[in-house]
């Protein structure tokens, strides 16, 4: 575990200060649950560790039904060591024990959107980062619920989310290791609130702190409109208190729309990238919309797994069946790689614009056919791991 530390804090530049900061044992403990609750899996020379990857075990909800996702994590290798291709190695080799496990798609956090896309993976989700004066919070509505500060892990905030996440398309749907490992390195610095709606169902919760006279938004859920205005009700009752709120939206909410003077600071930024592990799999388990009722094929390509390269016939009747032929790649109604595939799925992209950029080959009317079988719902995803 300490090797593991050591690697970590070297290829991402971790400091003796932000260990001092953080502390050694602290540092430690949270490290535990990734090497008892992953599949972690490294290179040794001379039994010392250089390279590693380590594979969560999470769910998420596409389009409203429960995927097994493997989220990575932990992935890095000494300098001396780069370039002799132990990492594409031991990303094949978890992904061979993803696809074991059931986990038909992947998550992970990039820190190089190029790398990440040769191997497979591809942008899902994005973070729009927005700043807020005090002068253009929006006005108090009436609501008939209320708002309580909490403790920051009571039970009604979990329910809350609960019943958000099944609800949001590529949302974490998460388990103790997920709510440990979202909040863990701002967990003591955080306050909790909850919106109760009149029947005191818990419809809404904000984890946010006050600091320097700027309101941190560090997570806002809200299952309805109400809950929405009934937390900003909140976070303008701070208004003698700070000059700023700051915070980031995870969908493409209509915050500034939502303001009445909407002259605020946004920035939009990829954050979550995913690939499809299995994609006979996860195509059958997919849930296609009522529309799907005439098969296709589609031919995919897949940059470091074989059992994804081919082309596959996609029929209907009252499950999804996704059968291997020996179809070539030109005579498939759909060609595309597995990349472009997984971001289609999840709709952070839709079928014609694809084919605007060469991403996606296939005539006007499976064009047309993939945008009305496949949900049109955004997605949304805030974890961190």
């Amino acid at each position: 575990m300490q090797d593991s530390i050591d690697l970590l804090n070297y290829v991402f530049q971790v400091t003796n200060q932000d260990v001092s900061q953080i502390g050694a044992r602290q540092m430690l403990e949270w490290k535990k649950p990734i090497i008892k609750s992953c599949d972690v899996i490294g290179w040794f020379s001379d039994n010392k560790l250089i390279s590693q990857i380590a594979v969560y075990p999470f769910s998420v909800n596409i389009h409203g039904r429960a995927f097994k996702m493997g989220g990575v994590t932990g992935v890095g290798t000494y300098p001396e060591y780069a370039s002799l291709g132990l990492m594409n190695d031991l990303m094949k080799e978890s992904l061979t024990s993803m696809r074991a496990r059931g986990q038909t798609i992947s998550y992970l956090f990039p820190y190089s959107i190029p790398y990440y896309r040769k191997k497979g993976w591809e942008i899902i989700s994005d973070v729009i980062s927005y700043s807020v004066r005090d002068t253009q919070l929006p006005k108090a509505y009436e609501v008939p619920g209320r708002i309580e500060r909490v403790d920051f892990d009571h039970k009604d905030i979990r329910t809350a989310y609960k019943h958000f996440s099944h609800k949001e398309n590529a949302a974490m749907i998460r388990n103790d290791l997920a709510w440990v490992e979202h909040f863990k390195w701002e967990k003591d610095e955080l306050t909790a609130c909850i919106y109760y709606d009149a029947h005191d169902t818990p419809t809404g919760y904000m984890y946010y702190k006050v600091e320097n006279e700027t309101f941190y938004v560090k997570e806002m859920i809200f299952i309805n409109e109400e809950a929405r205005r009934g937390i900003w009700n909140f976070i303008r009752a701070h208004f003698s208190m700070v000059y700023h709120i700051k915070g980031k939206i995870f969908t493409n909410e209509p915050l500034s729309f939502f303001l009445e003077d909407s002259e605020i600071e946004e920035k939009i930024s990829p954050y979550y990238m995913a690939r499809i592990v299995d994609v006979q799999a996860f195509l059958s388990a997919f849930p296609f919309t009522k529309h799907a009722t005439e098969s296709f094929t589609m031919h995919v390509t897949d940059p470091m797994l074989e059992w994804n390269n081919g082309t596959f016939n996609i029929s209907f009747d009252e499950e999804t069946c996704v059968t291997a032929t020996d179809l070539s790649a030109d005579k498939a109604d759909v060609q595309t790689d597995v990349q472009t595939l997984v971001t289609m799925l999840l709709n952070y992209k839709r079928a014609s614009d694809l084919k605007e950029i060469g991403r996606l080959h296939a005539d006007d009317d499976h064009v047309a056919y993939l945008e009305n079988i496949i949900p049109d719902n955004q997605p949304w995803f805030s974890d961190y791991f």
